[in-house]
């Protein structure tokens, strides 16, 4: 299937060995630079890569908007020039968008990660409602103060401040129109509910027990549907898990790996 984005546009960040492939897909307000922990510590057992999402930080504007089948079809486009399958890692929207990558291209997917996500905001009229007005907010403060709005959110309140600046100056430089708003209507008309049970790919589900955006509680909704999976509270942590508890987050992908694809210790 021809994605409906020119990957040349795509901005991709590489590390680590010739072991199995690992795409990591961020969430709606970050880039790839929100994996710069898995960078530094899973390169040498694993080949890294990470997006900037079709209108995200350094990635060319889509000509229009993507729907979550469109990102979801950019992943698969990608996984295949690259000799695919990959195992995926998924990040909030990043693993909305990675669940519906493994129920319509399961030949590419071997296992996900999905880490702090939701089955979307359609679940809910007043979460699809809030998530579609966050185009309005951006466009009305600009990405800074947008940034300093929403970032601290994302980890918890025990967070260092240097962390919390990361986040936020990481959201400030990679969100833009029509971008951020073309993601934002595909999460907002998002239910993966119906297809979960469908996904073959073994899945780790992974959540912050102080998440305060998804919850664990969405996690556990994933991890119930989806038929092969297994689920991780990782212990004081936010939203952004994999950044804030990334010695935590880091072994389970690995144990999840030895597992799915016979990584050595």
């Amino acid at each position: 299937m021809t994605a409906p984005y020119d990957l040349t546009g795509l901005h991709i960040e590489e590390t680590g060995t010739d072991g199995p492939a690992l795409l990591c897909l961020h969430g709606i307000g970050s880039s790839a630079a929100a994996f710069a922990p898995q960078f530094a510590s899973l390169g040498a057992h694993l080949r890294l890569l990470a997006w900037d999402a079709p209108g995200y930080g350094a990635s060319a504007d889509p000509e229009g908007p993507l729907g979550l089948d469109g990102y979801a079809d950019t992943a698969a486009a990608l996984i295949r020039e690259r000799g695919g399958p990959a195992h995926v890692l998924g990040v909030s929207w990043g693993g909305v968008i990675a669940l519906r990558l493994a129920a319509r291209h399961p030949d590419l997917v071997a296992s996900l990660i999905v880490a702090s996500s939701s089955p979307g905001s359609g679940t809910d009229p007043r979460k699809a409602a809030a998530m579609r007005a966050r185009a309005a907010e951006l466009d009305a403060l600009g990405p800074r103060a947008f940034a300093e709005r929403r970032g601290p959110r994302l980890v918890s309140g025990a967070a260092p401040e240097a962390l919390v600046r990361r986040v936020t100056d990481t959201m400030a430089a990679a969100v833009r129109l029509p971008g951020y708003g073309h993601a934002a209507e595909a999460m907002a008309a998002t239910d993966l509910r119906g297809e979960l049970p469908a996904i073959t790919a073994p899945a780790l589900v992974l959540s912050g027990d102080l998440d305060r955006v998804t919850g664990p509680e969405a996690s556990q909704l994933l991890a119930g549907a989806l038929p092969r999976s297994a689920s991780v509270i990782v212990k004081g942590a936010g939203h952004l898990a994999n950044q804030e508890r990334p010695e935590a987050f880091d072994a389970w992908v690995l144990s999840h790996l030895r597992i799915t694809a016979g990584l050595g210790a």
